[in-house]
């Protein structure tokens, strides 16, 4: 599974992306903005837009580990 390597969040905040200028500029929906609250993954299109918020690339942001659980099915 996917896991993110730090807070995306704060790290948005103090790149000056508050959840409200995400919210009023239209940079991520509510729905994103509860995953990321949340530790779950959101979609392409917001992980596309973080990237670029951020100037990172996705390996940057997200990082697999394997999900024990899946295993041993």
């Amino acid at each position: 599974m996917f896991v993110y390597k730090f807070d995306v969040l704060e790290s948005l905040k103090e790149a000056g992306y508050n959840t409200a200028r995400l919210r009023k500029e239209k940079l991520l929906g509510e729905n994103a903005i509860q995953s990321l609250r949340q530790g779950e993954m959101v979609g392409i299109a917001s992980l596309e837009k973080i990237c670029k918020l951020l100037d990172m690339q996705p390996g940057n942001l997200i990082k697999y580990i394997e999900d024990t659980e899946e295993c041993k099915h």
